[in-house]
C-alpha cells in the first residue's frame, strides 16, 4: 500500500544542504510553512468528503492529489484549491514574524503561479471551465504552464539559483506528463458522465463532445435534433447505434 505522505527525492536534498549549510532554523519554517498550506488543503477536502490520493512533500510547497472523478462540482475544487494559501496566509498573520512572513510570501508567490501542478493552475483551471470546454480549458492550462515555466527557468537561470531551476525542470516534467494524459483525462471526463448520473442544474447545446463543459448537462444537436449525452455517449462507449 503506498504511504499518503511523501517526501521528494529534491526536498530531501535540498534538507540536506540546508542542514549542512547552518539554514537549520529556516528549513523549519519553511517546512512549517508548507504543512500549514497543505493542512488547508486537506481540511477542505475533508470538508466534501475528497479522497485523498497523496501528499507530496516538495522543497518550496506541496501537492495533495486526490482520487476522485473530474467531474466534481468546480465550486468544491476550487475551495480546496484556495483553502491552501489561505490558511498559509493566516498562519503567517498570527506568527507577525519578519523571517516567517519572508518566506511565506515567497512560497506563496511560487505556488500561486498558474503552471501545473501548483495551486495557480488549479484555481486558474476553475476559472477557463467556467467559459470553455473541458477539453479546451485543459489545454489552455497546459500551454499556460509550459510558456510561465519557460520564463520562470530562464529567470532562475540569469540568478543562478541551482534549487529554483531544479524546482521549475520537476514542474516541466509533470507538465509534459500532464499533455500526455491528455486524451485519456478527456476520455476519463466522458466516461464519467456516461457511467454516473451527475445532477447538473445547467443545461448547454452543443454539436459535438468536445464542447461538453464541466458543471453542465449537454443536449447534442444532431441533424436538427437534439439527443441527451447519455445517447451519444452510450454509442461511443458501447459502440451501438442510436
Amino acid at each position: 500500500m503506498r504511504n499518503l505522505f511523501k517526501i521528494h527525492p529534491l526536498t530531501v536534498i535540498s534538507l540536506f544542504i540546508a542542514f549542512m549549510t547552518g539554514y537549520f532554523k529556516e528549513i523549519v519554517i519553511i517546512m512549517t510553512i508548507i504543512i500549514i498550506h497543505e493542512f488547508g488543503h486537506i481540511m477542505a477536502s475533508l470538508i466534501y468528503k475528497w479522497n485523498i490520493d497523496q501528499i507530496i512533500i516538495l522543497p518550496l510547497g506541496g501537492i495533495t492529489i486526490f482520487n476522485e472523478l473530474i467531474n466534481k462540482p468546480l465550486f468544491q475544487e476550487f475551495v480546496i484549491a484556495i483553502m491552501g494559501p489561505i490558511f498559509q496566509i493566516i498562519f503567517t498573520f498570527i506568527c507577525n514574524n519578519e523571517i516567517v512572513t519572508f518566506y511565506s510570501k515567497f512560497i506563496l508567490l511560487i505556488n500561486l503561479l498558474p503552471i501545473f501542478p501548483l495551486d495557480g493552475s488549479k484555481i486558474i483551471s476553475v476559472c477557463l471551465n467556467k467559459i470553455f470546454s473541458f477539453k479546451l480549458s485543459h489545454k489552455l492550462v497546459i500551454y499556460i504552464s509550459y510558456l510561465l515555466s519557460s520564463f520562470c527557468f530562464f529567470f532562475f537561470v540569469l540568478r543562478r539559483n541551482i534549487l529554483l531551476i531544479l524546482f521549475i525542470l520537476l514542474l516541466i516534467i509533470k507538465i509534459n506528463k500532464e499533455e500526455d494524459n491528455h486524451e485519456l483525462l478527456f476520455n476519463k471526463f466522458l466516461y464519467e458522465r456516461y457511467l454516473y448520473d451527475f445532477n447538473f442544474k445547467k443545461v448547454k447545446v452543443v454539436f459535438r463532445i468536445d464542447s461538453f463543459k464541466r458543471d453542465y448537462q449537454h443536449f447534442v444537436s444532431v441533424k436538427d435534433k437534439l439527443i441527451d449525452e447519455k445517447l451519444i455517449l452510450k454509442r461511443k462507449f458501447n459502440c451501438k447505434k442510436l
